[in-house]
C-alpha cells in the first residue's frame, strides 16, 4: 500500500501523528481520535487486503471475534475498519489505547534478558495465547515488536487480526518468527503460535533470534535438518521448554498451556531455590557466631560470663511474647505478598483481584458469621490447579492466611 504520512486522516476519523513502531505486517502510529478527542493507537497492515468480498468479510469477521476476545496483558480494540489506498488498494487498520511502555524488540536490542524476567514475560503471554486458542483464535503474528511493557507487565497487541483455527493460508506473519509448516500452506493452527513464542523467548534470552533469517525469500530457501538450536546458561527446564516450541514438526510442540505451566514450575523453583540459600545463609552465620562463642569460652571468657546474673527486668523481656497483630495486619500482610515480584509477580491482574474480594469477603465484618479463610483456600487450590500461580507464591499465601486465621482467633 501506499505509505501513509502524518496528517493523513483515516475514516475521517483518525487523524495520523507520528509512526511509534513498525513490524513485518504492520505500522502502529500514535494518532488522535477527532470523535471523541482522545488519543488512541491505530496499527495499519502494511499489506493490502484484496478487493473480493469473501476476503474482506473474512478480515472483519476475523476483528470482531478479537473484539469480543478480553484478557488483562491483551490490548483492547476499539474499533476496526479499511481504507482505500492511494493505488487503489485496501488497507486495514486497528484502532486501540494509546499505552505507555517500551516495545519488547527495543528492550532485547538492549541485551539478554535475565532468564527470570524472560520466562515471566512468556508466560504472561503464553496465557494470553491460552485464552485464544481456546476461543479458536490464533494470533499468527507473535512478535517482539507486537509486545509492549509497560508498568502492569506485558501487553500483546494484534489480537485485531487474528484468525480462525483451521483457516487457509495467507501471507500474514513475520518472518523471522514464521513457523516452518506455514511455508508449505498449512491451515492455521495454535501450534503456529507456539513457534512465535519459543522464537521470541529465545532472543528475549539470547539477544537474536534462533535462526539468521529475516526476509520471506530467505526462509523459503532454508533447509533446516538439524534440531532447533538450545540456549545456554538457563535452567534445563526453560532450554528445553524454548527448544521444544521450536520444534520443526508443529505435533512435537507443547502447546500454550503446556507452556504456561512449565515456565510457572521454573519460576516457581527459582523463588524456592532463593529460599533455601537464604536459609543456609543464615544457618551458616549462626554456625559461625556459635563458634566464635566457643572459643572465647575456651580463652578464658566463661569466668567473666559466669559472673553475671541476668536481672529480673532482662528475663521479663526475654521471656515476653511477640507482639500479636491484628486482622487488618495480617490481610495487609496477604496483600502485599500477593503484590509483590516475588514470589508472586508472574500471577495474573485478575486472579490477584479476585482473590484480594474473596480475602475481604471472608474477613468482612458483615460477612459470615465466623469468618473464616477457608473459601480463600479453596480458591488458592482452583487458581494452582489453573496454573495460574506460583508454587512458591501459594505457599507464602497459605502463611499468610495461617497468620489471619490466628487473628481471627484472638478477635
Amino acid at each position: 500500500m501506499s505509505r501513509l504520512e502524518p496528517g493523513d486522516v483515516l475514516a475521517r476519523r483518525y487523524l495520523l501523528l507520528d509512526p511509534l513502531a513498525r513490524g513485518g505486517m504492520s505500522v502502529i502510529w500514535r494518532a488522535f481520535d477527532q470523535s471523541l478527542h482522545r488519543m488512541i493507537a491505530v496499527k495499519v497492515l502494511t499489506a493490502s487486503l484484496h478487493t473480493g468480498d469473501g476476503e474482506r468479510v473474512s478480515a472483519r469477521s476475523e476483528a470482531r471475534a478479537a473484539a469480543r476476545f478480553i484478557h488483562p496483558d491483551s490490548i483492547e480494540i476499539y474499533d476496526y475498519g479499511e481504507t482505500v489506498t492511494m493505488n487503489g488498494g485496501v488497507a486495514a487498520y486497528v484502532v486501540m489505547p494509546l499505552l505507555d511502555g517500551m516495545p519488547l524488540a527495543e528492550r532485547i536490542e538492549q541485551g539478554p534478558l535475565p532468564w527470570p524476567e524472560a520466562a515471566t514475560i512468556a508466560l504472561r503471554l503464553a496465557r494470553v495465547l491460552m485464552a485464544g486458542h481456546a476461543r479458536g483464535l490464533v494470533h499468527r503474528d507473535v512478535t517482539a515488536e507486537n509486545v509492549l511493557l509497560t508498568a502492569d507487565g506485558p501487553k500483546l497487541l494484534d489480537f485485531g487480526i487474528a484468525a480462525w483455527a483451521g483457516d487457509p493460508d495467507d501471507d500474514r506473519g513475520t518472518p523471522p518468527y514464521v513457523a516452518p509448516e506455514r511455508l508449505l500452506g498449512a491451515p492455521t493452527h495454535p501450534a503456529v503460535d507456539v513457534y512465535a513464542l519459543g522464537v521470541l523467548l529465545y532472543a528475549m534470552l539470547t539477544g537474536r533470534t534462533p535462526y539468521p533469517e529475516t526476509t520471506w525469500e530467505e526462509i523459503e530457501a532454508a533447509r533446516r535438518t538439524y534440531p532447533p538450536p538450545r540456549v545456554i546458561g538457563v535452567p534445563h527446564a526453560v532450554a528445553s521448554l524454548c527448544q521444544r516450541c521450536l520444534a520443526h514438526r508443529p505435533e512435537a510442540r507443547p502447546t500454550a498451556a503446556e507452556i504456561a505451566s512449565a515456565l510457572n514450575s521454573a519460576l516457581g523453583t527459582a523463588t524456592l531455590g532463593r529460599h533455601v540459600r537464604r536459609g543456609l545463609t543464615v544457618a551458616g552465620s549462626a554456625a559461625v557466631a556459635l563458634s566464635a562463642l566457643l572459643w572465647f569460652q575456651r580463652s578464658g571468657l566463661q569466668e567473666l560470663e559466669l559472673t553475671v546474673k541476668p536481672s529480673p527486668t532482662a528475663k521479663f523481656v526475654e521471656s515476653a511474647p511477640a507482639t500479636a497483630i491484628t486482622v487488618e495486619q495480617a490481610v495487609d500482610d496477604f496483600k502485599s505478598t500477593l503484590e509483590a515480584r516475588t514470589p508472586c509477580g508472574a500471577t495474573d491482574a485478575d486472579v490477584v483481584l479476585d482473590l484480594t474480594q474473596v480475602l475481604h469477603a471472608a474477613v468482612s465484618p458483615h460477612g459470615p458469621s465466623e469468618s473464616t479463610t477457608q473459601g480463600v483456600r479453596q480458591r488458592l487450590s482452583v487458581r494452582m490447579a489453573e496454573g495460574r500461580l506460583a508454587p512458591a507464591c501459594l505457599s507464602e499465601l497459605q502463611a499468610r492466611l495461617d497468620e489471619i486465621d490466628s487473628a481471627l482467633e484472638r478477635d
